[in-house]
C-alpha cells in the first residue's frame, strides 16, 4: 500500500478559540494520517486557519484589536492543537500568508482566463455568521437554514458561472459514487444540485479584509473561494509542477463537518473543473457533538473546551473516546458518565488489565523473559481474523467498529487467561503455561499495533513493556513472531482508571 496520501481538515475560522468540533475533526484526520503512514505511505496532513472575511473583521473590531493582530492571536490557539492533541500534521496554512494570497490570486486569474468569472451586481440574502449567500427559498422564518441571521445585500460583484457546472457535477457524482461520504449526505448534495445552481457571487466591496481581486482591488474575494484554495496553496500552486502538487494532488480525503459539505462537494469541485485541475478523491463529512444530550451553544454556556477534557481524562483517552463512542458520520453525544465508563471498561479494565495480568505472570513464572511456545491455539486465528476485519472497517471510515475489533481481541485474550488458568499450569504443565503466556504477549502486541494510529503514546507504552521498539513498528510486521527468551521490563500500568463523579 505504499504511495502518496494527502488528507486535509478544513481550515478553522479564527473568530473564536478551538472547541470540541475542531478537536474531533483534527483527531480523526490525525488517526487516518497515522494509519496510512503505518502502511509505509508518504502522507501529507494539512490543517490551518481561515482568517479573512467580514465576520473576522467585525469580531476584531468588537475586541478593539487590529484585524491582523486578532487573526494572529486566534490562529496561534489553533496551532497549539498540534501538541495539545498529539497531531502529526505536516503543514499549517494561514490564509493571511503570502504563499496563500499568491495562490488564491493565481486561482482567480485561471478561472477568469477560462471564462468563468464576470462582473455584475449582487442583490440577495447574506449571512455574516455563515459567510454564505442564501436564496429566498432557503430561508426558514427569515433566517438561514442554520438559524443564522441574514441581511439584504446589494453591491457590485464578480460572479462565478456555477450554473454551467450543474450537469458536469451530477455526471461526476454518478461516475464517482464514493466521492461524498456518507451516502446519506451525498443524497442531500445531489438534490441541492438538481434543484438548480445559480451563478455564485465571489467578491465583496463592502469590506476590505480579504484577498484583493487581481486587477480590481476595490473587490476582495468571497471568503470561501479564498479559503478553499488553501488545499492547493499549501502544495505550491499556482505552480502546478511544484513537487508537492505533483505528489499529493488530488487530495485523497477532505475531512469536513456536515455544515460545510456544500462548499466542498459543490463549489470546490466546480472551481477545480473551471481551473482544469483534478478533483479530490473523496469528501468525508462528520456529524456534530452534543453535551449531555443538549445542543452546544454559547447561550447555553455548555461549549466543551477540548483541552479541559484532556486535562480530566488524559490525551489518549480523549482520542479513543472520540473515535469509539460515535459511529463516524453521525452526530455524537459527550457525557461525563459515558466517557468515564468507556475509558474504564475498554482501556483500563480490558486492555490494561490484560497487559498487567500477563506480564506479572511472565515476571513471576518465566524470569521476566518471553516464553517459548510449544503449539498454537485458536486464539491466534481469531486474532488474525479480527485484525483483517479492523483494516476493512477502518478503510470504510467505520472507526468505532474497527476499535470494537481491538476490544474483542482483548476480550478473547482475557477469556483465554480464565479458561487456561496459567497460574495452575506451572506445576501441572509448564510447557503449556509458557505457550499460553506467549500467546497472550502476542495478543498484546497486535492490540498495541492496531491502536497505534488512534492512541499512539499509550500504544508505544504497551509495545515497550513487551520489549518492542515502537519506532520500528508498522502494519507490515503486525504478525511477526515474538523473540523468545527476550528479557522484558517490569510491568507498568498503561491505563489508569478514572473515578466516576457522583451524580
Amino acid at each position: 500500500m505504499a504511495g502518496n496520501y494527502y488528507i486535509t481538515t478544513p481550515i478553522y475560522y479564527v473568530n473564536d478559540k478551538p472547541h470540541i468540533g475542531h478537536a474531533y475533526t483534527s483527531i480523526v484526520a490525525d488517526c487516518i494520517a497515522r494509519y496510512h503512514r503505518m502502511f509505509g505511505k508518504n502522507v501529507h496532513f494539512l490543517t490551518g486557519t481561515d482568517e479573512h472575511g467580514q465576520k473576522v473583521a467585525s469580531t476584531a473590531e468588537k475586541n478593539c484589536m487590529k484585524t491582523i493582530e486578532f487573526a494572529d492571536y486566534n490562529s496561534a490557539k489553533f496551532r497549539t492543537m498540534t501538541p495539545e492533541f498529539n497531531l502529526s500534521n505536516d503543514d499549517f496554512i494561514r490564509t493571511t500568508e503570502t504563499r496563500h494570497i499568491e495562490a488564491a490570486q493565481g486561482f482567480w486569474n485561471k478561472l477568469k482566463e477560462n471564462g468563468y468569472i464576470y462582473l455584475s451586481s449582487y442583490s440577495g440574502w447574506y449571512s455574516v455568521r455563515d459567510e454564505a449567500f442564501y436564496q429566498e427559498s432557503e430561508l426558514v422564518e427569515g433566517k438561514a437554514p442554520t438559524g443564522a441571521p441574514v441581511e439584504w445585500v446589494e453591491e457590485p460583484s464578480y460572479f462565478f458561472s456555477l450554473s454551467k457546472f450543474e450537469d458536469k457535477l451530477l455526471q461526476f457524482y454518478e461516475e464517482n459514487p464514493d466521492f461524498i461520504w456518507p451516502k446519506s449526505r451525498k443524497n442531500e448534495v445531489v438534490n441541492f444540485v438538481k434543484s438548480g445552481l445559480k451563478d455564485l457571487s465571489v467578491s465583496r466591496t463592502t469590506f476590505t479584509w480579504g484577498v484583493p481581486v487581481p486587477g480590481d482591488e476595490k473587490h476582495v474575494m468571497y471568503v470561501w473561494l479564498d479559503a478553499l484554495t488553501n488545499y492547493i496553496s499549501a502544495l505550491g500552486y499556482p505552480n502546478e509542477n511544484a513537487e508537492k502538487m505533483q505528489n499529493f494532488w488530488p487530495a485523497d480525503i477532505h475531512l469536513v463537518g456536515k455544515d460545510i459539505l456544500r462548499f466542498h462537494a459543490v463549489y470546490w469541485p466546480a472551481f477545480l473543473m473551471a481551473a482544469d485541475l483534478a478533483l479530490p478523491k473523496q469528501v468525508v463529512a462528520h456529524g456534530w457533538w452534543t453535551n449531555e444530550g443538549q445542543k452546544i451553544s454559547k447561550s447555553l454556556g455548555n461549549v466543551i473546551d477540548p483541552a479541559e477534557l484532556v486535562s480530566h481524562y488524559g490525551l489518549d483517552q480523549v482520542r479513543y473516546f472520540m473515535l469509539r463512542e460515535v459511529p463516524f458520520g453521525q452526530d455524537g453525544n459527550y457525557s461525563k458518565l459515558s466517557a468515564t465508563r468507556r475509558v474504564n471498561s475498554e482501556l483500563a479494565n480490558n486492555i490494561g488489565n490484560l497487559a498487567q495480568r500477563t506480564l506479572t505472570m511472565v515476571q513471576k513464572n518465566c524470569e521476566g523473559r518471553i516464553p517459548v511456545k510449544h503449539e498454537t491455539h485458536d486464539l491466534i486465528k481469531q486474532i488474525e481474523e479480527l485484525s483483517a476485519e479492523y483494516f476493512e472497517l477502518f478503510e470504510s471510515h467505520l472507526f468505532h467498529e474497527a476499535l470494537e475489533c481491538i476490544v474483542n481481541i482483548g476480550n478473547l485474550a482475557n477469556a483465554y487467561i480464565d479458561e487456561m488458568a496459567p497460574w495452575k499450569l506451572k506445576k501441572e504443565n509448564p510447557e503449556m503455561m509458557n505457550t499460553v503466556l506467549h500467546h497472550l504477549i502476542y495478543a498484546i502486541r497486535v492490540i498495541a499495533i492496531l491502536l497505534k494510529p488512534i492512541i499512539p503514546n499509550s500504544a508505544d507504552k504497551l509495545l515497550e513493556i513487551i520489549g518492542e521498539d515502537s519506532g520500528f513498528i508498522s502494519f507490515k510486521n503486525l504478525t511477526d513472531s515474538l523473540e523468545e527468551g527476550k528479557m522484558l521490563p517490569l510491568p507498568q500500568i498503561v491505563f489508569n482508571r478514572i473515578e466516576e463523579e457522583a451524580e
